[in-house]
């Protein structure tokens, strides 16, 4: 039988996933402790690169590899979200169908998601399962039993990726991950582990007619699989030998299905029906030895059938000569649908264990700093309501010299509260300890405020840098605004820079608390004899001792205290108040797949702290009560009093005491959590700053290659060329033979007319004969010029110099470059031969208006017309070479304008 079918697996490369999920969990998870994540992160990463080598291992323990791997992936997806947005890791993987080599494949696809890299792993986990079941041992049982399992596992994976590749991967996927790809390798592994099914029926001989079922129900699954495979989109991914296998098994199994339902047949004495299934089952395999081709396994099944059907031919002809009916008329043979695709496992792997189980997921963690925020609010307030009403219940004691006036009676001791505050006061270090706390906060203070404006500063000048090149240089400029980068970290800025504005103004408070209050705090710093001293004495009063308003303040002040240690019970209970919230905020995703922390929040929070809130209510409501009781029956005492003018000074002694005793608590507790708000801000101020400093130091890199680019492209402009100089300023003159274009006329000036034509020389009388040469020496007198219209030159001759003329402004002589001379000279003894120009003759060209064929006569030849002057080889003289400054040859002192 043919041999199963394997998918190959996708490549991928390696990628270091170590610095940027470090980076994102000590940006995000501030408290996360970093031993608890950096030997996770190397052994993740150290999970991938076994994967990628393990893959090629066709074991189940490189199953296992893959499985606790992508298991991982699941578990960080709500962790550390690796996106284009996020944790930027481009994962790259290459098409399993791809025939190039490793290094030189060509469809690929690299995308920075983790969504992509579980596809592409679930891909390889499925094809490396077909490829551990092909190459089990068909002949034994347990080999069986794990190819049909792993075919089914397969199956089911591609058919999950078929259903998930689109929405998962937002780009055009490779073909192996093309939805028809996966439907058709997934009907392909169901196919085979019905296959698998088959074969291990045969083998535990079980009955013909459930065998007939199997073979049955295997050739409709690869007849599903030869239809998914037969799509035009698809048809030329797969390997040479797949398609001819699978139609070469559709056939085959059909003819095996067909061949046990003829025993079945024959065991209840249907001699026809076996011999007409027998026949049906012999052209299945002949037709599926013909498509086949060298894939066909069924010979040994082909030779089974064709005894059996010359068999049962023989002994039908012999002994029971039944009929043979048509294929039409039998009965189905029916299906045993066994086969089925497993459903993708969660966890896969039995073994696994979280790596990063100490790290909540993100939605979690930040349901989770949404809570504790709104925790701190609830806390905040109701403590701060406990305090304000102490502190205020307190105020009026110590206005009132409550509980030291019933305890100062006698007026000459030291009342014992007095005494308990000052011993209290001086465990804690007293003023001394308190004046170093103060001492300390402008340093915090002073420390966080650089921090935060040289982070600030930061942002600015790199902004102004910015825009001062964007100035300059405009649209070549081409990078993003910083304006537009930076306002995050500015607003995370200004928050800071209010926080410390907030807490600047707390420090005031505290400071004129302090100041006020400085020398009470002082005085019960001191030893017992010195304050003893400092106490005026008064006369006595022990006779309101046992008054029936001493002892109901005194029952009053006992509820004072109760109140007050009823407060810090509720205190601590409101500050440690705690519940499971990473339970519920998980089940929430579990379930809906999001957290709706507010709801869940809220309903949490009142039930903890509804309670709470009603014993902090009930609490300032009896303050209240008791505080009017005190007013009362301190109002009775004082006129119990009135008598004893000399009690006035220590009793306000002893007020300011109580006061400068209660204002050191409270100062104490504001200065140490201050100095705590400082040294905790710090951190935060520092991370900002590197933020900031790793941004500025970014754009600098940016702004030097931009600055290289430009700079580069400037120095490579090339240069216009410069006009020329005018002639009046000393510029040379324009020659037409120099390189240099002409100047063109200005726009919209009149055409100049050309300048006049020249009349021609005279020409001698005498003239050689015809063919012939005027002998040498010899002389020729030219025609006398005409009385009336003679012409003239169009320059003067030089009368001093023959064959020169003269400057054409008047003055004989040099020319600029030389002297020039007439592009005519005449011969000796003559005149100026030039014969009379024809009627085309053209000033700017003295050649044109020839005909081409005539235009330079050969020796001995006149131009036509023309006669000879003199018997020379060619009648123009040879014209002289233009000299500087007269770019036209023939007219001297004439410029081009």
């Amino acid at each position: 039988m043919a041999a199963l079918i394997s998918v190959p697996l996708k490549k991928t490369y390696e990628v270091d996933l170590v610095k940027p999920l470090r980076t994102f969990i000590q940006n995000t998870f501030t408290q996360a402790n970093s031993d608890d994540y950096n030997q996770a992160l190397s052994e993740f990463n150290k999970l991938r690169n076994t994967m990628i080598t393990k893959s090629v291992d066709k074991h189940e323990s490189a199953l296992e590899v893959l499985y606790r791997y992508y298991d991982q992936l699941v578990a960080i997806e709500n962790k550390l979200p690796i996106a284009e947005n996020q944790i930027r890791v481009q994962f790259k993987w290459r098409d399993a169908f791809d025939e190039g080599s490793f290094l030189s494949g060509k469809r690929t696809l690299a995308i920075a998601s983790a969504a992509y890299e579980k596809v592409c792993l679930l891909f390889n986990i499925a094809s490396l399962q077909s490829q551990i079941a092909a190459a089990q041992n068909q002949e034994n049982n347990d080999g069986l039993k794990l190819t049909v399992k792993l075919f089914q596992q397969a199956c089911g994976i591609y058919g999950h990726l078929k259903d998930i590749v689109l929405s998962h991967v937002q780009q055009d996927p490779t073909p192996d991950l093309n939805p028809d790809t996966l439907s058709a390798l997934s009907s392909l592994m169901l196919a085979q582990a019905q296959e698998a099914i088959y074969r291990k029926a045969t083998q535990d001989k079980m009955k013909e007619a459930m065998i007939a079922k199997l073979a049955y129900q295997t050739s409709e699954l690869y007849s599903d699989a030869m239809k998914l495979m037969q799509l035009g989109s698809i048809r030329d991914l797969w390997p040479k030998d797949w398609l001819p296998t699978v139609v070469m098994k559709q056939a085959g199994f059909h003819a095996m299905a067909e061949f046990y339902q003829s025993i079945v047949a024959q065991q209840s004495k249907s001699y026809g029906e076996e011999i007409a299934r027998l026949q049906h089952a012999q052209e299945l395999l002949a037709a599926s030895q013909n498509r086949g081709g060298a894939t066909f396994n069924f010979k040994a099944e082909q030779a089974k059938i064709q005894r059996a059907l010359e068999t049962a031919t023989k002994d039908n002809n012999f002994i029971y000569h039944d009929k043979i009916p048509d294929l039409k008329t039998l009965q189905p043979i029916g299906k045993a649908v066994v086969a089925k695709a497993a459903p993708v496992a969660q966890p896969m792997s039995t073994k696994f264990t979280d790596l990063f189980e100490k790290i909540v997921p993100l939605p979690v963690h930040e349901a989770l700093t949404a809570f504790e925020n709104r925790k701190s609010q609830i806390v905040s307030m109701e403590v701060g309501r406990l305090r304000n009403a102490t502190e205020m219940m307190n105020s009026v004691l110590a206005s009132l010299n409550l509980p030291a006036a019933l305890e100062d009676l006698s007026g000459e001791r030291v009342p014992q509260s007095v005494l308990e505050k000052a011993q209290q006061i001086q465990e804690l270090g007293g003023l001394t300890k308190l004046d170093k706390l103060m001492s300390d906060l402008p340093e915090l203070l002073t420390r966080n405020r650089e921090i935060l404006d040289e982070s600030i500063k930061a942002l600015d000048d790199e902004e102004r840098s910015d825009v001062q090149l964007r100035e300059q240089f405009k649209e070549r400029w081409t990078r993003t605004p910083s304006a537009s980068l930076t306002k995050p970290m500015r607003d995370e800025a200004m928050k800071y820079k209010n926080i410390l504005d907030t807490a600047i103004q707390a420090d005031h408070i505290v400071k004129n608390k302090y100041d006020t209050h400085k020398n009470a705090i002082a005085l019960l710093s001191k030893p017992k004899a010195e304050l003893e001293t400092a106490l005026p004495a008064a006369s006595a009063a022990g006779s309101l001792q046992n008054s029936a308003v001493v002892k109901k303040l005194r029952d009053l002040i006992e509820q004072v205290n109760t109140i007050k240690a009823e407060r810090d019970v509720i205190e601590v209970e409101v500050k440690d108040a705690k519940c499971d919230m990473s339970s519920k905020f998980f089940a929430a995703l579990a379930s809906e797949g999001m957290i709706n922390e507010e709801a869940i929040s809220q309903a949490e929070l009142d039930r903890i702290y509804s309670p709470l809130r009603e014993q902090v209510s009930d609490s300032i409501h009896r303050q209240e009560m008791v505080l009017a009781q005190i007013q009362n029956a301190n109002t009775e005492f004082c006129n119990a009093k009135t008598s004893n003018q000399n009690a006035a000074q220590r009793e306000t002694l002893l007020k300011d005491l109580a006061a400068g005793f209660d204002s050191f608590m409270e100062l104490k507790s504001n200065i140490e959590e201050g100095t705590k708000f400082y040294n905790d801000l710090t951190p935060l101020l520092v991370r900002l700053q590197t933020k900031i400093n790793d941004f500025c130091f970014a754009r600098k890199t940016e702004k030097d290659e931009l600055m290289a680019d430009l700079q580069k492209a400037i120095v490579n402009t090339p240069s216009q060329a410069p006009p020329l100089t005018p002639r009046y300023q000393g510029g040379p003159p324009q020659d037409n033979h120099s390189n240099a274009p002409p100047i063109p006329a200005p726009r919209n000036a009149p055409a100049r007319p050309p300048p006049p034509r020249p009349p021609p020389p005279e020409v001698p009388t005498s003239t050689p004969a015809a063919g012939g040469s005027a002998p040498s020496g010899a002389t020729s007198t030219p025609n006398p010029p005409a009385t009336s219209s003679a012409p003239s030159l169009p320059y003067p001759v030089n009368p001093n110099q023959p064959g020169m003329t003269q400057n054409p402004f008047g003055q004989p002589g040099n020319f600029p470059g030389g002297n020039w001379q007439a592009p005519y000279p005449p011969q000796p003894g003559q005149g100026y031969p030039m014969p009379q120009m024809p009627a085309g003759y053209n000033p700017y060209n003295p050649y044109m208006g020839y005909p081409a064929q005539n235009a330079y006569p050969q020796q001995g030849q006149n131009p036509p017309g023309y006669a000879p002057p003199y018997g020379q080889p060619y009648p123009y003289p040879q014209q002289q070479p233009p000299q500087a400054g007269y770019p036209y040859p023939g007219y001297p002192g004439q410029q081009y304008r």
